[in-house]
């Protein structure tokens, strides 16, 4: 077969990575590469000083996606250079690289926002860059020319925020989007409590996680309590506090999350997309967030498919002879 033309997908932390992948093999005919996610100017002088090894541009994040990508034989063009690209795929718009800021650029949501802090909305008001407020800007940079995203609710909530309504199409998204087939699952424990910790920490934000592991054990009250760690978080320090307030309890640093969620009977976090996942399965839930906004901003259930539609409403784009839409603005 001859290939038709270049798409880039650039990944960011391991899901971001696989949602990359999963699109990608809906597109046989093009030539397909991957990079991992990377920035221009100061940000990337921080980065190769490992200061940023806490966001997906270093550290673990970085490490993960890159083995992710050698393991399964992924084509991986650094930074996207050695090609001129058709059409460019990414979770995360805080940063749009230069070079990539005249292609055709599909945005896909990666999964929960951040919360509209005081960050935001001085963002907003003054016009800063958007990575300081976090994700809770997403979709803001209006230099992509779709919005893939999960749910009715959150296209909503996009379009509150400033996101133009002609973008954003309602897909699902990989990875939340058939949680029924997580219940086949050989993880040995069930009916126990499942706590999701995150990764406040090292993304330099306040968590009492002594005072938050107590909330737990009282949650629990006597029922099997398992913590499945954040993969970006100090696991010694973390696993040290728990060992110190809730001995009796198991810690799983790695292993599939998803699986876990399905076989317990209560989640807790504090902020996690995996949340989604409990949501869905309907198990008892604790978290940051009400249930009844997380019903609705859960990501939709098409048995699998979002990969399929996000791909088949990008081609639309590889059709087009404009090499951006009319509505796309600089980052």
């Amino acid at each position: 077969m001859v290939k038709k033309g270049n798409i880039l997908f650039i990944g960011g932390s391991l899901n971001q990575t696989t949602m990359m992948h999963k699109i990608s093999m809906h597109f046989p005919d093009y030539n397909c590469y991957f990079t991992p996610f990377y920035s221009d100017g100061i940000i990337d002088i921080l980065v190769q000083r490992g200061l940023l090894d806490f966001t997906i541009l270093g550290g673990q994040f970085r490490q993960s996606t890159v083995q992710y990508l050698r393991e399964n034989n992924l084509r991986i063009d650094w930074r996207g250079i050695n090609n001129d690209y058709d059409l460019v795929f990414t979770c995360q718009d805080l940063l749009i690289p230069k070079n990539i800021r005249n292609k055709k650029i599909v945005l896909v949501q990666e999964g929960m926002t951040d919360p509209e802090t005081i960050f935001y909305h001085f963002v907003k008001m003054f016009d800063l860059p958007r990575w300081l407020a976090g994700t809770s800007t997403t979709g803001l940079s209006d230099a992509y020319d779709l919005f893939c995203v999960a749910s009715e609710g959150y296209r909503e909530l996009f379009i509150e925020k400033g996101v133009k309504s002609q973008k954003i199409k309602v897909t699902g998204i990989p990875n939340f989007d058939n949680v029924a087939e997580l219940r086949n699952n050989n993880f040995p424990y069930k009916n126990y409590v499942l706590v999701a910790t995150s990764d406040f920490r090292e993304t330099l934000k306040f968590e009492n996680r002594r005072e938050f592991i107590r909330r737990a054990l009282h949650i629990a009250n006597g029922r099997q309590l398992i913590f499945k760690l954040h993969p970006n978080e100090n696991h010694f320090r973390a696993s040290n506090e728990i060992k110190e307030i809730a001995p009796e309890a198991l810690i799983f640093t790695g292993g599939n999350v998803g699986h876990m969620v399905a076989n317990c009977d209560t989640f807790i976090t504090r902020y996690s997309s995996v949340v989604y996942l409990a949501i869905a399965l309907n198990k008892v839930v604790y978290s940051d967030y009400d249930n009844e906004w997380l019903r609705k901003m859960c990501p939709i259930q098409n048995n699998g498919t979002s990969a399929a539609r996000i791909a088949e409403e990008s081609r639309s784009l590889l059709l087009s002879k404009s090499s951006t839409s009319p509505l796309k603005s600089p980052a």
